[in-house]
């Protein structure tokens, strides 16, 4: 089976768990909104989430990355990388919840939240054992063993919606009926705190899932190894550190940096309509799981760079027809939110832009982990982060959210071309420049054509939507046409 195809398939699997998982998870965002007694309520969601993420990333330290890395090396025992790995994160996963619990009080009065010093502990413990998890995930896709990998991945997000549905929607129900029935455990007035006692239950039922991966190696810990991986690393751990920073300092420094109005409240509207861009950021999660041990694997054969330029390629069409589609449709998708968000539906087509390229960056990062001149990655990041940082700081007093998602957009086309541009000196992949800058030029094109039809159609309901239909069908077209001869052709 080519290589391509099988990529294509393992993709489609962690599919279950990245796409389909992620978009059950994403219909957590309209139970949010509606029924969150107000938007500063789903702006606190956002704001300890962002956070979240940002310690994920600290606390994994780049050690799934260096474990694909080691675990693929001739000169190195698979599970002695594994068990040496899975040793640190945990370590370092325990010291930090154990110092976030005992000193919640001064952190949540620091972030804002000293009411509710219990939010501290529980998201510190979530993130601990989200990161002390990450490796046994990474052991299930180094072991190509995507269907595990996706049950328990869903498993989570089962979960998790069940717990939310149950303690936002269902016990208020049973509070008037038998009251008798939750009052010992339910409190009526603790709305957001329950998503995440949701998350933390969610969270703890899935790492006991995983206690099979996690001993599915003989312990054989070395520093030897921990330190070549902690070396190749750490710069991974700058990288992720910028990298996640470009995704969240928005949502962390909006409420010290908006002082025009009720900074929580614009924050939920931001993060609710933020999350409608989500889907595109599903799709390259998806593909990423698959991509990255394939690169891993596929590096040593001649005809590897080829394969990485036509994987790009056929990745940004299908991220532009994610694009065109949610753009065209979108006064549909704004229907799973409560009409209090639609007000910041403006920043949807600017954040799915800036996935793009977010998706693309990710793509060419190939070259510098294939070199071993990870520290480039961090140049690129750090690059990002002044951008994102420089324009929030700058604009979200006077422009709100718009700053943040004009500077999500900024700050990924700067390292996009960038990372390009430098990489291309070290490792040569023969991108077809060409046709991806005919993609993008024709989804522009649509994208103008569907502006002036709203323009000047807009009271012709029928003819709008046939027209987005016609646009959509054309691009499709005008990629069959040109793609599949070629890919007929292909074996990778």
């Amino acid at each position: 089976m080519s290589g391509l195809k099988k990529l294509a398939q393992e993709t489609v699997i962690y599919g279950l768990s990245s796409i389909v998982g992620k978009f059950l998870n994403w219909l957590l965002v309209p139970l949010y909104t509606f029924v969150l007694a107000q938007q500063s309520d789903y702006g606190i969601v956002t704001n300890l989430y962002a956070w979240t993420a940002l310690l994920l990333v600290i606390l994994t330290y780049g050690m799934e990355t260096g474990f694909f890395r080691f675990a693929n090396c001739d000169d190195q025992k698979p599970n002695q990388v594994y068990t040496t790995a899975l040793t640190s994160v945990g370590v370092t996963s325990l010291v930090f919840a154990v110092c976030c619990v005992l000193f919640r009080q001064p952190i949540a009065d620091g972030l804002g939240y000293g009411a509710h010093a219990e939010f501290i502990a529980m998201l510190a413990v979530v993130v601990a054992m989200d990161a002390f998890a990450s490796i046994p995930f990474a052991y299930l896709r180094y072991r190509r063993k995507p269907m595990r990998f996706a049950l328990l991945k869903l498993l989570f997000v089962v979960l998790n919606i069940a717990l939310n549905l149950f303690f936002l929607v269902l016990c208020p129900k049973i509070m008037v009926w038998r009251p008798e029935l939750v009052a010992w455990f339910y409190r009526p007035d603790y709305g957001v705190g329950y998503v995440f006692v949701a998350n933390i239950l969610s969270t703890a039922i899935q790492t006991l899932c995983l206690l099979p991966a996690m001993l599915a190696e003989k312990f054989d810990f070395s520093w030897r190894v921990l330190s070549q991986m902690l070396r190749y690393s750490l710069p991974l751990l700058v990288l992720g550190i910028v990298g996640i920073m470009n995704q969240t300092v928005d949502k962390i420094l909006f409420p010290f940096l908006y002082t025009a109005g009720d900074a929580q409240t614009e924050l939920g509207i931001y993060g609710a309509c933020f999350k409608i861009a989500m889907v595109m950021m599903m799709f390259t999660q998806a593909f990423r799981y698959a991509y990255e041990p394939f690169v891993f694997a596929r590096h040593k054969d001649k005809n590897s760079v080829e394969a990485y330029a036509d994987i790009m390629k056929y990745y940004i069409i299908a991220s532009l027809f994610i694009l065109l589609g949610m753009i065209f449709f979108l006064d549909i998708l704004k229907l799973i939110i409560s009409p209090a968000y639609w007000s910041g539906l403006r920043v949807v087509p600017i954040v799915l832009f800036s996935y793009v390229f977010q998706g693309i960056f990710f793509n060419l990062s190939l070259w510098y982990k294939l070199t071993d001149k990870t520290i480039f990655g961090t140049y690129f990041s750090l690059i990002g982060c002044v951008i994102t940082l420089v324009i929030n700081v700058l604009c979200v007093p006077s422009m709100s959210y718009m700053a943040s998602a004009w500077a999500s957009f900024v700050c990924y086309l700067t390292i996009m071309v960038l990372s390009y541009v430098v990489g291309q000196r070290y490792l040569r992949v023969p991108y077809d420049l060409r046709a991806i800058g005919g993609y993008f030029a024709l989804s522009c094109v649509l994208l103008g054509i569907y502006a002036l039809v709203v323009h000047y159609w807009c009271d012709v309901l029928w003819a709008c939507y046939l027209c987005r239909v016609v646009l959509i069908v054309i691009y499709a077209l005008v990629v069959y046409w040109r793609e599949w001869p070629k890919l007929r052709r292909t074996r990778l």
